[in-house]
C-alpha cells in the first residue's frame, strides 16, 4: 500500500472530524411593543361596589293570607297602582258582606229609634206619657246612633281588608326581589317584593376607617362601571354611616351617580376612585402582562432601537396601584418609551427582538 496516500487519506478524515458547522444565528423574537404616554387616567384610592336604587322599599301585604296570583317577576318595570299579587279574596269578602248587613241593622235601630223620640216627643206634649219615658227613648235613640257609626267604621275597616288582598306598586321602579309564590300563606307586612324606584342611582361601597375622613373633605369622586372602565361618571358623597360593620371594621358608604346614563344598570359592579391629584400628574398607566417580579420588586422590558432590531434592557419601577384596567407605575419609566407588553418572563436581557405591534416600528421611529 502507498503509505504516503494512506497518510493523506488520515490527514483529511482527522480535519474532517474536529472541524464543526458555524452555529445557524436564532431569528429575532417577536414581542409586543407598548408605547408609553400619558393618558386621562384616575389614580388615587379605589373601591368596588353595587349600583343600588337610593330609595328601595319591601312591598308587603297588609293582611295575612294565601297567594292565589302573582303577576310580576324580577327584573319587571312596574307604575303607580299596577297589582303586582292578589290574596284569596273569599274571608275578606265575607267579612265585608257581615259589616255592610250589620251597618244596615244599626241604620234600621236608628230609624225606629229616632221615629220613637218624635213621636214621644208629641205625647209628652200633650201630656199623654210623663218626661222620663220620652227621656228614655232618647238615651235608645243616641245609643242607637252610636252604633250606626261604629257598624259604618267596621264596613269601612272591612272594605278596606277586602282591598288590601292585592299588593298593588305606589311608586314607579323595578321589581328587584320576590319573596313569595303562589300557593304560599303570607303573614301581614311580611316583605313579598322588593322595590327599586326610578329616579337616582348610588354605588353602595364599604371603605375601612382610614379613609373615612379623606371621602367626607372629598368633594366628588369618579364612578366607573366594571362592564365600561373607560366611561367616567361624576359622583357624590351623599351617605357615610354612622359607625363601622362589626365583622369587617368599614363603613357603608352611598356615592350619588351625577350623571345620567343608560349604561348604569341596577346591580352592576362598579369602582369609586378617591382623586389624588398628586398621582395622576406622574402616573403611566401600562398593562398589567408588562410587569413582572424582579428581585423582590417590580421591573418592565424597555425596548431600546439597535438598528433594524429591538434590545430589551430591564428596567425596575414603582407602581402606585394594581387596577383592572392596567397598573399605573408612579416612577422608573417616561412617555415615549417602549416597553414589552407581553411574554415577559421568556425575554433575556441584550436578546433581539422583533416589533409585532401593528403602527409600531421596529427601530428609529417614533413612538
Amino acid at each position: 500500500m502507498n503509505r504516503p496516500l494512506l497518510a493523506s487519506v488520515l490527514v483529511v478524515a482527522v480535519l474532517a472530524a474536529c472541524s464543526k458547522p458555524e452555529p445557524v444565528a436564532e431569528p429575532p423574537r417577536p414581542v409586543v411593543v407598548h408605547t408609553l404616554a400619558l393618558a386621562p387616567v384616575a389614580a388615587g384610592a379605589l373601591y368596588a361596589g353595587e349600583v343600588r336604587a337610593r330609595y328601595e322599599s319591601d312591598l308587603a301585604f297588609r293582611i295575612g293570607g294565601k297567594v292565589v296570583e302573582r303577576r310580576v317577576d324580577v327584573g319587571a318595570v312596574v307604575k303607580p297602582g299596577q297589582v303586582l299579587a292578589r290574596l284569596d279574596p273569599t274571608d275578606a269578602g265575607l267579612n265585608a258582606e257581615a259589616s255592610r248587613a250589620q251597618l244596615a241593622a244599626a241604620q234600621n235601630e236608628y230609624a225606629f229609634a229616632k221615629a220613637e223620640v218624635e213621636r214621644y216627643r208629641d205625647l209628652v206634649g200633650k201630656n199623654f206619657v210623663s218626661r222620663s219615658v220620652l227621656d228614655a227613648k232618647e238615651s235608645a235613640f243616641k245609643s242607637a246612633s252610636a252604633r250606626v257609626e261604629q257598624a259604618r267604621a267596621q264596613a269601612s275597616v272591612a272594605g278596606n281588608q277586602k282591598d288590601y288582598t292585592s299588593l298593588t306598586a305606589d311608586q314607579p321602579g323595578v321589581i328587584t326581589a320576590v319573596a313569595a309564590e303562589v300557593g304560599q300563606v303570607v303573614k301581614d307586612s311580611a316583605p313579598v317584593m322588593h322595590l327599586a324606584r326610578d329616579g337616582e342611582r348610588e354605588v353602595l361601597i364599604a371603605v375601612p376607617e382610614s379613609r373615612v375622613a379623606d371621602l367626607r373633605k372629598a368633594g366628588s369622586v369618579e364612578v366607573r362601571l366594571w362592564s365600561a372602565p373607560n366611561v367616567a361618571l361624576r359622583g357624590r358623597v351623599r351617605e357615610i354611616a354612622p359607625s363601622a360593620d362589626a365583622a369587617t371594621r368599614t363603613y357603608a358608604v352611598r356615592v350619588t351617580i351625577l350623571d345620567t346614563s343608560p349604561a348604569v344598570q341596577l346591580g352592576m359592579t362598579a369602582n369609586v376612585i378617591l382623586p389624588d391629584a398628586a398621582a395622576a400628574a406622574g402616573a403611566l398607566l401600562v398593562p398589567a402582562s408588562a410587569v413582572f417580579e424582579h428581585q423582590g420588586g417590580s421591573a418592565v422590558w424597555v425596548l431600546v432601537a439597535e438598528g433594524d432590531l429591538l434590545k430589551p434592557l430591564l428596567r425596575p419601577v414603582k407602581v402606585r396601584q394594581f387596577r383592572e384596567d392596567g397598573v399605573l407605575i408612579a416612577d422608573g419609566l417616561k412617555p415615549g418609551e417602549r416597553i414589552a407588553a407581553a411574554g415577559v418572563h421568556k425575554i433575556v436581557a441584550g436578546q433581539p427582538l422583533r416589533a409585532m405591534a401593528a403602527g409600531v416600528p421596529a427601530a428609529g421611529g417614533q413612538g
